[in-house]
C-alpha cells in the first residue's frame, strides 16, 4: 500500500514539474494525453466492473476537457475554430456523462477517438519558437 502511494506521489510530482516547465503548446499536448489516459482507465474499470473507479476516471476526463482544454480557448484570436472546438468539447463532456450513466464502452471509445484526432492535429502544428 505504501509503495503504491509513493509511486502515485512521485508521478504527481513529475507531472507537476513537467507542467511548470512546459510551453503553452506542450501544455495542450499534456491535456490531451491526460484526458485520453483517464478514458483508458475508465474503460479498464468498466470492463472490471468497478463502478466507483470508472466514475472517478470519467470525472477526471471531463474535468480535463472542461476546465483545461475548453477553458483555455481564446475566442478572440481563434474565431470560428475556437467556437467549433468549444462545441466539440461540450459534446465530448455530454458523451462522457452518458457513457458513465449507461456503462457504455462505445461512447468512451468515441470520445477517445475524437481526442486522438485533435491531439494528432495539434502535434502537427509547429511549436512557436521564442524570438
Amino acid at each position: 500500500m505504501f509503495a503504491r502511494q509513493a509511486i502515485n506521489a512521485y508521478s504527481q510530482v513529475g507531472v507537476q514539474t513537467g507542467a511548470m516547465s512546459a510551453s503553452p503548446h506542450k501544455l495542450i499536448t499534456m491535456l490531451y494525453d491526460g484526458a485520453r489516459s483517464a478514458i483508458a482507465k475508465a474503460r479498464f474499470h468498466l470492463e472490471a466492473g468497478d463502478v466507483p473507479a470508472r466514475g472517478t476516471a470519467i470525472s477526471k476526463a471531463i474535468d480535463i476537457i472542461d476546465n483545461g482544454l475548453r477553458a483555455v480557448l481564446d475566442h478572440e484570436a481563434g474565431g470560428e475554430i475556437s467556437a467549433n472546438l468549444e462545441s466539440l468539447y461540450e459534446y465530448m463532456v455530454r458523451r462522457l456523462m452518458l457513457a458513465n450513466l449507461r456503462s457504455d464502452a462505445a461512447l468512451l471509445a468515441e470520445v477517445d477517438a475524437l481526442l486522438e484526432s485533435l491531439a494528432s492535429a495539434w502535434a502537427q502544428i509547429d511549436e512557436p519558437q521564442p524570438a
